[in-house]
């Protein structure tokens, strides 16, 4: 741990006893990441929780802002690359038990923590269409309204009425579709304190049977062409304008680059595989020598889609979108 965290944390000390204990059984301290991450990388949490309810995430979030304890949330670590330092403060997981689900017809009202492939197979059971997408994704339904995530030429952001969001001082605020600033890979959530609590989506009806071939044939092309089956975060970058990154990525010759145990995929040149005690400051090594070769040669600035946490974000760009300061990587 550096000096600075440790100095943090000792001035925290009192406050995190008592958002631990108000907690109760969804918070641990001292909790390592690395198992709550598709990476399977990152250090501990000064204190983990992971509420149950909307109410308990509203009083936690009240409880640090006012008692001055840094908070990040995240949700199902899909496409986080976590510190080896850790997160100082509280970490707000959403995750499955904030991930309720109730349908009404057409509308679908779920809260962030419930699984997004999961959520899709339960409305293609139903015969309800625009999520086939989402077939084989990993990760919650929050995180995906957060990233707009999407493939095969739809996206989350198609079928949402409105979001319901806590400021990080634990103020509610329902968004309208229209004020959501949806774009490729983007919200408003990315650059604005705000933490996703639930959504409303509207589907379409359908064929059932139509619905679940869509949806299987989008999960074969995912087995097909990404590395599967291995501790990854995704995508580490966004495709530019008229561009696939995976394809300028491989025309550098990335496939198969190494940084300690971190490797880019030979199946994927847009994945970055923990082959196996991986480390943070390896994946940002490959990561750096990915973007700067693709520069390079292209003139094309790579914009990260995977979201760095635990690191200060470089002066003027939200955390996720850039890199840490050159000469500040965790060690």
């Amino acid at each position: 741990m550096s000096r600075e965290r440790g100095e943090a944390a000792g001035s925290w000390q009192a406050a995190l006893e008592d958002l631990a204990e108000q907690a109760g059984p969804s918070g641990a301290r001292a909790r390592p990441l690395a198992p709550y991450t598709s990476f399977h990388i990152g250090g501990p949490a000064d204190l983990l929780v992971e509420p149950d309810t909307p109410d308990l995430l509203q009083s936690l979030l009240r409880a640090a802002a006012a008692a001055g304890v840094p908070c990040t949330v995240m949700g199902g670590g899909t496409n986080l690359l976590v510190s080896d330092d850790g997160v100082p403060g509280i970490v707000v997981r959403i995750a499955r038990p904030l991930g309720r689900i109730a349908f009404h017809g057409a509308l679908v009202r779920v809260e962030a923590g419930a699984s997004l492939p999961g959520l899709a197979g339960r409305c293609a059971r139903l015969g309800l269409s625009g999520l086939e997408f989402a077939g084989g994704i990993p990760g919650t339904v929050g995180g995906a309204v957060v990233m707009n995530a999407g493939a095969h030429e739809s996206n989350i952001g198609q079928t949402l009425r409105w979001v319901d969001a806590f400021s990080l001082a634990g103020e509610p605020r329902r968004f309208d579709v229209t004020e959501l600033g949806l774009g490729y890979r983007r919200s408003r959530f990315q650059h604005e304190p705000w933490v996703v609590a639930g959504a409303m989506l509207e589907l379409q009806p359908d064929d059932p049977e139509a619905i679940r071939t869509r949806m299987q044939a989008y999960v074969e092309r995912r087995r097909r062409t990404q590395p599967l089956g291995t501790h990854n975060a995704g995508s580490i970058f966004k495709n530019p304008p008229g561009e696939y990154a995976g394809r300028l990525l491989e025309a550098v010759g990335a496939k198969g680059w190494e940084e300690g145990q971190a490797q880019v995929s030979t199946l994927h040149a847009n994945f970055i595989v923990n082959r196996g005690g991986a480390r943070a400051a390896d994946v940002l090594r490959l990561i750096e020598r990915m973007r700067d070769a693709v520069e390079e040669r292209f003139g094309v600035r790579l914009e990260l889609e995977v979201r760095l946490v635990g690191w200060p974000a470089p002066e003027g760009v939200s955390s996720g979108v850039g890199l840490p300061d050159r000469g500040r990587t965790p060690s």
